[in-house]
């Protein structure tokens, strides 16, 4: 249950710090007294979106604090452990701060956190009805979430949703591949051929600077082999003139002085060691020219080769080193093709054994919903009778859809039913009931579905809204009833409510600075008497007022 709550700075709040006890506890004041920013700064702290304009003016910023007892909240308690935040002595603390530049930070249990964890745990901690409940409760998707809270259904709308998404996930990529499937012969058609043009290029021994090379040698073979001849005669061949005949009479010329002074011997080893490279040489270009052949036939084929490599390059605008790439890609992209339509036969498959599996736990929910939803009808009925509606008849309908694809949240159409008025026929909920008989008939679906709640603390937000008198009353008793077995907070503007209160909180406005401040304080019974007489007749409160003000107060206490 909620212990405490703590606040600086937040919108008229300039410091509060207030306890709160077991049972119901009603918030009351005059309007605008600012009783809602208290539901506002538990909704913060609990992870809702924080505004720099909820901060107090002229402070740099706010702060909330709750205090949690998790002695009856196992389930929080279980939370905490699994997400490693800290349980000391069953309790929790929660703290939310909110920045003038917006951003704002979470702590639990002194711990960081982020508002999704907040807002998970909240789930475990406090359940919130609003004052515009009754609106929410004419939309359809409202009233199957409440049919399903009721029955329990959670971890089995979590399996028929993962199947559905997963079903989804697999016939969207089906038609996807169906729909390209149309196109797929003439894609394999194109990428065979394109393969089949590059493969003729003898790819596994493909080098195309070596085909360049052989072609340029070929190409200029007839100009190499008359400079190679030339320069063989020069070198060797030419008795008189070569250089090998010059270098051999100045090695003769030399050698004969080499007796008559050690200088020439250096000079004469390196013509010797010269002429030897020159032979070498003279080998080595004579066995070059003696290999070389013309070979038109071989220079015309590499035209045309090299020809068709260019163009193909052209072709996949690519370099001509890259065609072995081009070709690995196409190779791949033939497999995939091949693969799809290995992948359409199996997800044929799956989207079929995913379809039949929805359906059988689709009939599961409907067989649940029918039972759950026959059993809140009655209960909600007998509510609305004691709160006013004695010919009053509420029924859910749990109705099948002929569908052939799975839906979220199963295949059930669900819809309130009420006829007001005995001998009426059960009508949808949204075309019968007026403003006030759907005030009631929404207090008695949340009265009655927060038998099995959960969450230790329960909030009601002005729900009592619409109604008066005796009803009220009824109201008052059944939220004091509530109280018994769960921490209930009321905001009310209602005299029969608020008498019915373990615990009464007035929520005031204090003008004595220059920039007014809310505040509340626990009353006393006294003071419980008076806020109940000023409730029940406005400004001028009488003695009879206040009798009866104080009459109302302790047939309250007595339930």
């Amino acid at each position: 249950m909620l212990q405490n709550i703590t606040i600086l700075n937040l919108a008229v709040v300039d410091s509060l710090d207030l306890n709160l006890d077991a049972g119901l506890s009603v918030l009351t004041g005059e309007t605008g007294a600012g009783k809602s920013i208290l539901l506002t700064a538990i909704g913060l702290a609990l992870g809702e979106r924080a505004d720099a304009a909820y901060i107090r003016p002229n402070c740099p910023r706010a702060e909330i604090n709750l205090t949690f007892d998790l002695s009856d909240t196992p389930a929080a308690q279980a939370w905490l452990e699994d997400n490693e935040f800290d349980n000391n002595e069953k309790q929790c603390l929660i703290r939310r701060t909110l920045r003038q530049d917006g951003k704002s930070k979470a702590y639990i249990n002194g711990r960081p956190a982020t508002l999704q964890s907040l807002k998970l745990l909240s789930s475990q901690l406090i359940e919130i009805h609003g004052q515009h409940a009754h609106l929410t409760l004419l939309d359809s998707t409202e009233q199957s979430r409440f049919i399903d809270d009721f029955a329990k259904n959670s971890d089995l709308l979590d399996d028929i949703n993962q199947v559905y998404l997963q079903w989804r996930a697999d016939s969207h990529e089906l038609t996807a591949l169906i729909k390209s499937s149309t196109e797929q012969s003439n894609q394999e058609d194109l990428f065979t051929y394109q393969l089949n043009e590059l493969h003729e290029l003898d790819l596994e021994n493909y080098d195309y600077d070596e085909l360049i090379a052989e072609h340029t040698k070929l190409a200029n073979l007839e100009e190499i082999l008359n400079c190679g001849q030339k320069q063989l005669d020069l070198l060797s061949d030419n008795e008189q003139l070569s250089a090998n005949q010059i270098i051999n009479q100045s090695i003769s010329a030399i050698s004969d002085l080499t007796p008559l002074t050690k200088g020439l011997e250096e000079p004469n080893s390196l013509l010797i060691e010269a002429q030897i490279q020159i032979n070498e040489a003279t080998q080595q270009l004579r066995h070059f020219l003696e290999s070389q052949e013309l070979d038109p036939q071989r220079l015309q084929a590499l035209d045309e080769q090299i020809g068709i490599i260019q163009n193909l390059s052209r072709k996949h605008h690519v370099s001509p080193e890259e065609l072995p790439d081009v070709a690995a890609q196409l190779k791949q992209n033939l497999n995939n093709l091949s693969h799809s339509i290995e992948r359409i036969d199996s997800l044929e498959i799956q989207v079929q054994q995913q379809s039949q599996q929805y359906f059988s736990l689709a009939k599961e929910l409907t067989i649940i919903r029918t039972k759950a939803a026959k059993k809140l009808s009655q209960l909600i009925s007998e509510m609305i009778k004691e709160l006013g509606m004695p010919q009053g008849e509420f029924s859910i309908s749990i109705e099948p859809r002929p569908i052939e694809q799975p839906k979220i949240n199963g295949v059930d159409k669900i819809e309130f039913l009420v006829s007001a008025n005995k001998g009426l026929p059960l009508r949808p909920l949204a075309k019968v009931a007026s403003g006030g008989e759907l005030s009631r008939i929404s207090l008695a679906i949340q009265v009655t579905t927060c038998r099995d709640t959960s969450a230790a603390t329960m909030i009601f937000d002005e729900v009592d809204s619409g109604i008066g008198g005796g009803i009220a009353e009824i109201v008052g008793q059944k939220l004091r009833t509530l109280g018994s077995n769960t921490q209930v907070l009321c905001v009310t503007h209602l005299p029969q409510v608020a008498t019915q209160a373990h615990q009464h909180l007035f929520v005031y406005k204090d003008n004595s600075d220059e920039m007014t401040t809310s505040n509340v304080r626990s009353l006393s019974t006294d003071q419980r008497i008076e806020e109940t007489a000023r409730m029940l007749g406005g400004v001028n409160i009488t003695s009879s007022t206040l009798a009866h003000a104080k009459e109302m107060l302790m047939l309250g206490m007595e339930q």
